[in-house]
């Protein structure tokens, strides 16, 4: 198993110092001097949304000019996507970057109409978000440990749901078949919300999920959290281990979301940007309203943060392909 996010995140964040202190001193002078526009792929609400309208209120409060958030949904995140790397490169169109949308989706569309290796100059990585593998309260596994052995006990008879083929919860799923010898059914729905709504009736045994989303189903007693599926403990389940800890060590499959801008954006803008950000990123409010939506700031270089979007790339391209999961035409 490959090293967890935690301890690559570590590993960039000291390829963050280094970067730092190579960066440019001056900054573009007169940037910004109009409105900036952060497109978010996917429509309002929810964490994806949520993220960058924090971010962006405090880059309003800091430059005097208007941050807009512009949500573009459609196609799994392309379309918006494919506004960003057509959008002039001038710094002020910006995109938000879910993970899969710069690891996954060019392993699975064939129609992509930008080229995601070169299409985005990374600036910095936002925030990350662990998983939770949740079953309804039905399956009789009281813990990750006796889930194991109750799905191997019965293989192709276990089904779990994702919002989509291709989805973080699909390939979260698709893992843990192969790292435990498992063999569970994947549901694909259209959205997030179905895919739960059928876990919570009974209709699917389990699932991958955010903690924001699942968090007040497992409080109500409607799911059944058994692990996390991140590097550590989730303050708001603290008994709940992680999949790491129940025997599977170096699984993770944590959400994270990025800031990009077009390719050939001047590096003083980008390296403007980035320290910008760093600083949004450690105010306390910011980190609250952050923990509010069941994520955790992590802040760090645009150099840190594309070798990242590579290795997760390397990472995911693997599942993927063990999996068999066919291209979305």
């Amino acid at each position: 198993m490959k090293l967890s996010l935690s301890l690559r995140l570590a590993a960039y964040a000291t390829g963050a110092f280094i970067a730092a202190s190579t960066a440019p001193v001056h900054a573009a002078d007169t940037y910004p001097a109009k409105p900036v526009t952060i497109i978010v792929p996917f429509g309002a609400g929810g964490v994806a949304d949520a993220i960058p309208r924090i971010v962006g209120q405090k880059l309003n409060e800091m430059w005097g000019v208007p941050v807009i958030i512009e949500n573009r949904p459609g196609a799994s995140g392309n379309l918006g996507m494919g506004q960003v790397a057509r959008a002039a490169a001038d710094g002020y169109t910006l995109g938000l970057a879910p993970a899969g949308n710069l690891t996954v989706n060019p392993l699975l569309y064939t129609n992509l109409n930008f080229d995601t290796a070169h299409a985005f100059a990374p600036i910095t990585l936002l925030a990350t978000s662990p998983n939770i593998l949740v079953v309804n309260p039905a399956v009789p596994a009281q813990d990750f440990k006796s889930f194991i052995e109750y799905a191997k006990s019965k293989p192709g008879k276990l089904n779990f749901a994702s919002p989509g083929a291709g989805s973080g919860a699909h390939l979260a799923g698709e893992l843990l078949n192969q790292s435990a010898g498992i063999s569970t059914m994947h549901i694909p729905y259209n959205g997030m919300a179905p895919a739960v709504t059928d876990v919570v009736a009974g209709n699917v045994d389990m699932m991958f999920a955010g903690v924001s989303t699942v968090l007040p189903f497992i409080r109500g007693g409607k799911l059944r959290a058994l692990a996390i599926a991140g590097p550590h403990r989730l303050p708001q389940l603290p008994d709940v281990p992680t999949v790491a800890e129940s025997g599977y060590p170096g699984f993770d499959v944590t959400s994270w979301y990025g800031l990009v801008a077009p390719a050939k954006t001047p590096p003083a803008v980008l390296a403007k940007l980035e320290r910008d950000i760093a600083t949004v990123l450690k105010d306390p409010a910011v980190r609250q309203k952050f923990e509010d939506q069941g994520v955790e700031p992590a802040n760090m270089s645009s150099q840190a943060f594309a070798a990242m979007i590579q290795d997760e790339s390397r990472k995911w391209a693997g599942i993927v392909k063990t999996a068999g999961i066919k291209p979305i035409q």
